[in-house]
Parts: C-alpha cells; structure tokens; sequence
C-alpha cells in the first residue's frame, strides 16, 4: 500500500459546496434497537437498523462563534449527520472547582440540532483540569521510582485517586442532566480513549494495590501462593510488605499480571460509575465510547467486562492493513448484536493517512464487517498541542481540504447504501478466542523472564493470523473472550496461543466440545494457570483429555516447520513446534522436514464434538490449511471468490467489494450485474479501480 501523498491540489470552500448535493444529506429515521448494557425504551435519538451515520470529531473550543458558523455550514453541506463533542474539554465546562459553565456548549449544540446533525456527547474525564491536580495532588502521575510527574499531556492522571473519582462523577451528573432531553444527543461517550493512561505509583496506590489483592486473595498465604514467593527468598511476611510491581523493570510474572489486572479493573470500574450515572440522567441514551482497550502502556480486560458498561463497540480506527484494522474493529464488537462504531476514523495524518480514496476504502471495509458510524478525526487541523502536525479535513488556515469532498462522497454514498440492508449486521460461525490475560502474561517485563522466547511473534499477532485466514475466505468471525461468551452459536472456535488457561474458559472449552463443537487450538496455549505458574498436571492444563494428548517440550529447528495434509504441503516461518503425545488423539499430519516426522495436526473426538490441536504457533498458512480440511464437515461455506486483496460479503442478496489495494483489480461475477453505486453494467467480470468499492446485484 502506498505511504507517500499523492499531490492533491487546494479547493476553496465554494467550489466544493456546489458540487456537493443536499440531497446527500443522511436523513434520520424512527428507531429502534437494544442496548446490551441498557435496554432504553423507545427514543428518537437512538440509531436502529436503515441508518448510517458519517460525521467527524469537532472541538469548538478552538473556534470563535462565526468559524463555529462556518464549521456547522461546511459539515451540513457535506451531508455530515453526527459529530462527537465534548472530548478533551472538561476544564471547558468547569474552569474552577465547582463553578460550571455550558451556556457556550448550549448554543453549539442548538446549532447542530437546528442543522439536521447529531451529537455524542463526550464526558471528558481525562485529561483532568491543571486545578484538579492542584487541588489533589493525588491525581498527579507517580512515576516507578518515586518521581511525581506534571500532567503535561493527555493520559497523565491518576484515575484511581478517590478525589478524581468524586469530582469526575459530580462533573458527569451535572454534564448528562445538563443534555438529557436535548434533541441533539444522540449517544454518550466515556473518557477518550481509557486504557492508555499511565500507572502510578505513589504510597495511597499502593495501598489501593494492597486492598485489591486482599479482597482477591483473602490471606496472606494464598497471596504467597499465586505468587510463588517461595521462589528465590521472596515470601511475603503481611500485605504490608507488598511493593507494586514495576511495569518497566524486572519482576516475577505472576506479579506482573495482577499488576495489569488491578489497573484494568480500575478503568472498568470508572466506565460502569459513568455508565450508572448515563442509566440514571439518560436512559434512553446508548454510550458509544471511544476506548483503547489494547493500549501499550495499560490497557484493560474489555472483552471479559464490556458488556457492563457498552451499548455499541467504538473505537478510533487508524489501520495500516486491512486484516488487523478489520481485526481491531471486531474486537472492539465481540459478540454484541449492535453494530460498530468508529469515534474516531482516518483522515488526516503524516502522508500515510493522507492517500486520496484510502479513507473511503476504509469506510466501505468497515461497512463491510458491520459498522454503522464513521468520524473522521479530525475535522480542525490544530494549530497547538499534542496533535498540531495531524491534518484535519479543513486545512490549518480553515480552508477545506479534498477531504471533505472524500468524506461528502462516503455520506452520500451510504444514505444510498442505507437502502441495501446496511449497516450489516453480523451471524459469525467461527470465533476466535482473544484474553487479556494471555495478552500480558505471554510477555511479561524482563529481563530474567523465560517467557518471551517462545513468543515470537508475540500473542497479539498469533490471534491475528488466526483470524487473517478466515478474513481472506470473506468469513465472519467474532473476536471474544470464551470464558465469559457463549459459545453455543458457533461451529468453530479458534483458540490460538492462549497461554493462561484459567478454570472458566477451560470449563467453555470442554463443554462446548462435549456438546458437538469443534476448536481448533494452536501451540503454546494451556500452560499456565490463572495466577501465570505453570501446571503441574499433563499439557494443555485442565483440557488434556479433551485434546486426548499430553504436550511436552518446546523445539526450534534450523528451519520453520512444515507438514503436509491432504496431499499438500504447508510451509511454516516460524521456527518453532511443540512435541505431541497423543493418547486418544489421532495424527492428522506430521511434521516433513523434522526429524522423526512427529505430529504436527492431531484431532480428538470428545463427548459429541471434536478437539483439533497444532503443534506450532499460528500463523496464516497452517490455519488456512486446516480451514480447508475442516470447513465441508463443519458446513462453514467461505464468502464470495475474490482476487488478493479484495473482500466481500454478500447483503440481502447483493455483493459488496471493496478493493483495499492501489492497483486495478478483475473481480469474477460469473453472470451480469450491475453496480448500485456506479450504475456500470458488468458481463462476468468487473474491474475494480484502487481503494474503489461496488455494490453489485
């Protein structure tokens, strides 16, 4: 994919008003649909099936009321009908402690209702305002050495201090009562992007810490135990003698993980008060918020915990390839039936989001796994701040850019779309199994960690090759976490790499199985238990007998291992397999190029179902090739055929394609058709331009 602008030339603002139709405004129609989080009774703002949302992310705060004027004349020109206000803010709305001021707010929400635009209405909880911290110095950031850091940018507050608990709930009282019945709102969103906020590490966290792990581990013995102190002479003598563990540094793993655990469950904790508060002003109005579940610094448990706190999975959307930004986005979904939401989408950028057609490819991918809304962010290019390099779709002199043509051209197209049975929504057979857990005690902090050396790559990246097979046969799939999802509906579960096996998901497995499901888990999964030791029992912990074999060591050849199935040959390119003792199991495939030609695939027939086990990490061609072994007996059919690169899925009988490539692409129909979109005619066969899309019937 290119990475380089192509060099686009400046519109004036006029130009592009005229040769954009009012008609491509998106009309809003009487609703109805159910939150998972909170079933609202019937509400004109709530978004239900037939609609499709496209707008942008706005912050008027750096906006004098005529440029406002002018902002709101552009967006409802350009056939905009959402924005998402509010973010990033909060000092905004409350200057001084106490003393809140929305009459500024009133007036720009008025003028987006009175312009056929919707809103969400963010409550922004981070960045906590400079006289927060002033006024507690316990939001400040502590760093792991003792080091109080400034708040000098986004993220850097202690959201666990009890007095940026307080003041963030009387802020999002006063903030939801404030908009509760105003026409304009159509959903609200929680902390932009929780998740990515600093850990803290100052004297009250740590007795924050210390209450966790005694109302998780209820003595100090058993404290001991999940972390096996006895380990090198580090047993605890009290719960006073806990430090936190070093998130940068060395430290036991099972140390580590509950480290990440608490933070986690700190973050959930600050979504469900928001949420209540969002149940109690405003029932009828769902929360579509902007999270960073799998942010690097913390991140929190989202598939175990989401559906307390979310009525549609949102996130910001900033691919760099199809297959993970299509992965990320049903991640963020699991498995709700609502559709997804992009708060954020790519616009703008350093050249690389800056490709003429790559958003709107983006936007019709998106559409294509089931999204309903798209938010360029952003639409001011900012003159100051963190993000002051970003380009907006207006210009940093206020001029709009060949972006808002782009964006114009993705709203009128989906008010057309909307006709079609869009947004999509999804019934997955296959789903593939993601833990947080897995995620951080797979790479735990060095540097005397033994660990990592059977990670590579790492576990994020095994499930998203998993996936990568699935999505290129145009299959839907779900990203969930089995031991809190049902499982019932599925006729295949993937389980890849899943490191930590804790007694809940190991029960999902084995009872799906027992009833007629099928999984297929791959190498390094079911090693360790809930607290991140290893089992003491035969591998893969608590589920041998369901894979009828016992795993043992793990090898590195001098080459990647390879096997053959069905008569084909399937190379690897990673250097590493696990030896497999099958018991029950029968061998499906063995390894070719190994000595000895041990297995390689082995199956298990357990109560009515089956148990498939792959004895090297996952990656694409081996999980292909069991697809297609498998997917006639499963009755999985794969979606439309398509050339490398193009995706499909079929909608109330019509085809979409979408073409995530820069170069033409020849799609094979097999019989005439006609594209809704472009109104071509096509005999057998259509050619796809670059980051073009066809509706085809």
């Amino acid at each position: 994919m290119k990475k380089n602008v192509q060099q686009v030339s400046r519109q004036v603002c006029r130009s592009w008003i005229i040769r954009v139709s009012i008609s491509s405004l998106v009309t809003l129609a009487t609703v109805a649909s159910t939150s998972v989080a909170q079933t609202p009774a019937a509400h004109p703002s709530w978004p239900g099936p037939g609609q499709l949302f496209v707008g942008t992310c706005y912050q008027p705060i750096d906006r004098s009321p005529e440029e406002i004027d002018h902002d709101i004349s552009i967006m409802k020109h350009a056939g905009f009908s959402v924005v998402r206000m509010g973010d990033l803010s909060w000092d905004s709305f409350e200057p001084s402690p106490g003393q809140f001021k929305f009459e500024w707010f009133d007036k720009i929400m008025d003028k987006m209702q009175a312009n056929g635009i919707r809103v969400i209405l963010d409550i922004p909880g981070s960045p906590a305002p400079i006289w927060l911290h002033r006024k507690y110095p316990g939001v400040d950031i502590v760093n792991q050495y003792g080091e109080r850091r400034p708040p000098a940018e986004r993220y850097m507050d202690d959201v666990s201090d009890p007095d940026y608990v307080r003041e963030i709930g009387v802020f999002a009282d006063k903030l939801t009562k404030r908009y509760a019945n105003h026409p304009a709102v159509i959903a609200v969103g929680y902390d932009n992007e929780i998740g990515n906020g600093f850990m803290s590490y100052s004297e009250s966290d740590r007795q924050r810490f210390i209450a966790w792990l005694k109302q998780r581990y209820g003595t100090i013995d058993e404290l001991n135990k999940a972390w096996a102190t006895q380990r090198w002479s580090r047993r605890l003598p009290s719960f006073d003698d806990v430090d936190l563990p070093l998130a940068d540094g060395p430290g036991p793993p099972e140390r580590y993980l509950d480290l990440h655990r608490y933070w986690s469950d700190v973050s959930v904790a600050r979504l469900k008060e928001l949420d209540a508060i969002r149940q109690r002003n405003m029932p009828d109005i769902p929360s579509i918020s902007n999270l960073w579940d799998n942010a690097p610094r913390r991140g929190f448990d989202y598939l175990s915990t989401y559906k307390s706190y979310v009525s549609y999975g949102a996130e910001g959307l900033y691919p760099s390839d199809p297959v993970s930004g299509a992965f990320g986005a049903l991640m963020i979904k699991g498995d709700l039936a609502t559709p997804i939401w992009f708060n954020e989408f790519t616009a703008g950028g350093g050249g690389f989001y800056g490709t003429p057609g790559r958003s709107r490819m983006y936007a019709y991918l998106g559409l294509m796994i089931g999204a309903q809304g798209t938010l360029a962010w952003t639409f001011n290019s900012h003159l100051g701040g963190e993000e002051q390099a970003l380009f907006g779709l207006l210009d940093h002199d206020g001029r709009p850019s060949w972006k808002v043509d782009e964006f114009a051209r993705i709203a009128s197209d989906f008010r057309e779309l909307s006709k079609y049975g869009f947004p999509r929504y999804l019934h997955p057979e296959v789903a593939i199994a993601y833990s947080f857990d897995s995620f951080v005690d797979s790479h735990p902090n060095g540097p005397s960690n033994t660990t990592l050396q059977y990670f590579a790559p790492s576990y994020a990246e095994q499930v998203q090759s998993a996936f990568e097979p699935f999505f290129r046969a145009n299959i839907d799939t779900a990203i969930i976490n089995i031991g809190h999802d049902s499982l019932s509906s599925y006729k295949l579960v993937v389980v890849p790499a899943d490191y930590v096996m804790d007694a809940a998901s190991a029960k999902a497995i084995r009872d799906y199985v027992s009833g007629g499901g099928t999984v297929l888990m791959t190498a390094f999964s079911a090693k360790v238990d809930e607290h991140g030791q290893w089992f003491d029992t035969p591998l893969p912990g608590r589920l041998n007998d369901v894979f009828g074999l016992r795993t043992s060591q793990f090898y590195k050849p001098e080459e990647a291992p390879q096997f053959e199935l069905d008569g084909k040959l399937v190379k690897g390119h990673i250097r590493f397999y696990e030896v497999l003792e099958p018991e029950t199991a029968v061998t499906l495939a063995k390894f070719t190029n190994i000595t000895g030609q041990p297995p390689a695939v082995t199956v298990n027939k357990y109560g009515k179902g089956q148990a498939i086990y792959l004895a090297a990490p996952a990656q694409p061609a081996f999980i292909d090739a069991i697809l297609r072994k498998i997917s006639d007996p499963l009755g999985i059919q794969p979606g439309p055929s398509t050339p490398e690169g193009v995706y499909a899925r079929v909608v109330d009988g019509r085809t979409l394609y979408v073409n995530t490539t820069d170069a033409v692409k020849t799609v094979m129909l097999g019989k005439k058709a006609r594209g809704v979109l472009s109104h071509n005619s096509y005999d057998n066969e259509m050619k796809l331009g670059p980051y073009e899309a066809e509706l085809v019937q």
